[in-house]
């Protein structure tokens, strides 16, 4: 019988294991949804309505990219360096911004 409690010893701890493992997993998810809410948030007090609107839509296309984007704004905002309400002109104007330091190659044939 001592294999059979030795067994089941190691069944309880396993199971434990793996109940910690589920707690920390749904913590972080919680964590990082409390974390999306507050920046969804802060979009909203920085860009106005289109601008917002131009910013998911970017999400769907360059989903990195728009995140880093969504960072780099509310650091400027923070930091007082733009005029909050960002409207959809000026962020079109800091996207172009952003995109402008790539080059177009050419070849042409002779």
């Amino acid at each position: 019988m001592s294999e059979d409690e030795e067994l089941e010893a190691l069944r309880r701890r396993r199971l434990m294991e793996l109940q910690q493992q589920m707690l920390q997993e749904q913590q972080r998810a919680e964590a990082q949804r409390r974390l999306e809410l507050q920046k969804q948030a802060l979009m909203r007090r920085i860009l106005t309505p289109k601008a917002r609107q131009r910013l998911a839509n970017l999400k769907m296309v360059r989903p990195e990219f728009a995140s880093q984007l969504e960072l780099q704004l509310i650091q400027i905002a923070q930091q007082g360096r733009i005029s909050i309400p960002i409207t959809d002109d000026q962020l079109k104007e800091i996207l172009s911004r952003l995109q402008r330091p790539r080059r177009e190659i050419r070849i042409r044939r002779v």
